[in-house]
């Protein structure tokens, strides 16, 4: 970051001196005011619940402007990077800066595909949960137990550690989610098979049985290596900085992945597309298509306690820019599976209608984001919708492992300590009835 030629001066009205503070740029986006030095000027802290207008720290992994509608991993938009590479280019993208060339393309993926196995201890680990378990309950287990078996890259100060740990974790959690889905339907655990691609083998763990071999529709391969694209890093989100705030205490990366795992399990946050086919289910249940107007309704309605799940995002105050592209891979995956005429699908394109006609969302740009497209590709899958979030995860996991290595490179890093404002009781004695 640069040292900007403004500064910041904060002012009272009590007639204290007022206190001028820095203020960096950075190579787009906002401004900061670094205001490291306020408690020890003014013995006061900054009041900023949600950290909504609270930058804590420097990153160039990814950058998003939400009024746009723009997002960037490393400078590039994310509709280029859609088109045009694949996830595993995307990883190596994300981890070391920019694209790789052939050579470095093709060591990278033979890395990748040749650390995909898991130890067999953990599928005895495994068999310690119930079937009917929430697969993110699963998922968090088995990241972080992966501490247990890999202590050879456990030293977060060496910087080849990170990096085999970093391989790892985005190798081995596709035969993670696989083997979690396997255990909940009583199949057995497929293992991974070298020849095939990220995205290709995962199906196959996901779907083949040993009964007959498994081929791997193309289509369907490249929606859900969309998806993964899609999700690998969304800038300093709930999960992201939890992962940066466990980390910052020096825990191995195993355990601060596990820690984003168990972030992202939340409906408000990785959750967001399972609750929103839900949605859909519950009202093609209830009348389908001719009571979306109705429905629409009622979510305008504040007193009705009806929410509209896919539309609209924190970030983004203009049209997602991963939604159009999940849309177009929808379309693709329920033609090449026959399922054009799907309900689902034909129910979720009239809600985007009226959503993006009717005034009142138009006003709010309550316009449909990423999960409200890409629930209905899973399900056309056949992923089952409890397994959405762990998808999510897999996708995520070299975004955070990312984050996690940035913290460490950089040399203003601390461990995480927000403050608070405290409105509980003033200092007190205990009654003399009690002594």
């Amino acid at each position: 970051m640069q040292l900007s030629d403004n500064k910041a001066t904060l002012s009272f009205s009590d007639g204290s001196a007022p206190i001028e503070f820095p203020v960096y740029q950075g190579t787009v986006g906002p401004d900061v005011i670094d205001i490291r030095k306020l408690y020890g000027q003014t013995g006061m802290f900054t009041y900023d619940p949600g950290f909504l207008s609270t930058a804590s720290c420097e990153s160039g992994i990814t950058y998003i402007d939400g009024d746009k509608g723009q997002l960037l991993y490393r400078g590039y938009p994310i509709d280029q990077l859609a088109e045009s590479c694949n996830f595993l280019d995307i990883c190596y993208l994300i981890l070391n800066g920019d694209l790789p060339n052939e050579t470095e393309k093709t060591e990278f993926d033979s890395l990748v595909t040749h650390h995909t196995m898991v130890n067999e201890q953990l599928h005895f680990f495994l068999r310690g949960f119930r079937r009917d378990a929430h697969p993110m309950a699963v998922l968090t287990g088995l990241v972080g137990a992966l501490s247990a078996f890999y202590h050879d890259s456990t030293d977060i100060t060496n910087p080849h550690h990170r990096h085999v740990s970093a391989i790892r974790l985005i190798a081995k959690m596709p035969t993670l989610v696989a083997m979690a889905y396997k255990y909940s339907q009583g199949q057995p655990f497929i293992y991974p098979q070298n020849d095939l691609s990220y995205t290709g083998n995962f199906l196959r763990m996901m779907f083949a049985t040993p009964c007959e071999e498994y081929k791997v529709n193309e289509v369907v391969e490249r929606a859900l290596d969309r998806i993964f694209i899609l999700h690998a890093d969304h800038e300093q989100n709930a999960s992201t900085s939890t992962v940066r705030l466990c980390g910052s205490s020096g825990t191995n990366p195993f355990a601060a992945i596990a820690a984003g795992v168990g972030c992202l399990w939340g409906p408000a946050h990785g959750g967001a597309n399972e609750a929103c086919l839900q949605m859909l289910e519950e009202l093609q249940a209830n009348g389908g298509i001719a009571k979306v107007g109705e429905f629409m309704e009622k979510v305008k309605d504040k007193n009705s306690g009806v929410r509209l799940m896919g539309f609209g995002h924190r970030v983004y105050k203009n049209y997602d820019p991963r939604a159009k592209l999940m849309q177009e891979t929808c379309k693709e995956v329920l033609a090449a599976l026959g399922l054009e005429n799907d309900p689902l699908f034909k129910l979720a394109m009239e809600l985007e209608r009226i959503a993006l006609e009717d005034p009142y969302f138009v006003e709010r740009k309550l316009y449909p984001n990423v999960d409200f497209y890409s629930g209905i590709v899973q399900r056309a899958i056949g992923i089952p919708t409890s397994l959405f979030t762990a998808i999510f995860a897999l996708a995520r996991t070299v975004g955070w492992i990312a984050q996690w290595s940035e913290m460490l490179s950089d040399p203003d890093y601390k461990i995480g300590r927000p403050r608070q404002l405290y409105t509980g009781s003033i200092p007190r004695d205990i009654p003399s009835s009690r002594k």
